[in-house]
């Protein structure tokens, strides 16, 4: 703890505390150890104490190594706000899926819960590289989207194919959004400590 009786962990330790969490909760919840509730309140307690720390961490740590801009703190404003909205609309849409019958129109309605904030994910990302003047970071931020557009890629064909082979489940297609999120949270870290 420091002084101000705030946690010293960095980026890193949050956001590899929320993934594994994540991680464990989606296995838990696929091969049903758990029920739609108890996965439910697991993602939002780990969504909400993980994320604002990592956030609070990558700030800071940003400022201290000069690579911060208005534009960079937006956007994580941005990003955070929509994250936390991603995972309380896939909880609560999951909920209402297994407890109400609803026709088709309802279940697509249902399903824009955890989309809308997908598009806010997108149009914050979109918005920081049109309002980024730095150079720097917004390549970095650049490499870092492919980075974890290559997660999705490479995982996204390797679990399809052992799906077609018949040796793992079949699993949702909405797992792109986090996978991207921490290969993209992995090229960042990989990239910042490469610059040091």
């Amino acid at each position: 703890m420091t002084a101000s009786g705030r946690s010293a962990r960095g980026p890193a330790f949050w956001g590899g505390l929320f993934c594994v969490s994540m991680v464990l909760i989606g296995a838990a919840r696929i091969f049903d150890a758990i029920d739609a509730t108890t996965g439910f309140v697991a993602m939002a307690v780990v969504a909400g104490v993980c994320m604002p720390q990592a956030y609070r961490a990558a700030t800071s740590a940003a400022r201290r190594a000069g690579d911060s801009s208005d534009a960079l703190q937006a956007y994580n404003k941005r990003m955070l706000a929509a994250s936390l909205g991603y995972v309380v609309g896939l909880g609560m849409a999951t909920l209402v899926y297994e407890r109400v019958r609803l026709d088709t129109p309802g279940l697509a309605l249902l399903a824009l819960l955890p989309a809308a904030p997908t598009l806010a994910m997108i149009r914050a990302m979109a918005r920081y590289l049109l309002d980024e003047t730095d150079e720097y970071l917004r390549y970095r931020t650049l490499l870092s989207s492919v980075i974890g557009l290559g997660f999705v890629l490479t995982l996204g064909s390797f679990w399809g194919f052992l799906e077609t082979f018949g040796v793992v489940p079949h699993v949702w297609a909405w797992w792109v959004v986090p996978v991207f999120g921490v290969g993209m949270g992995l090229g960042q870290c990989g990239i910042a400590a490469r610059g040091r």
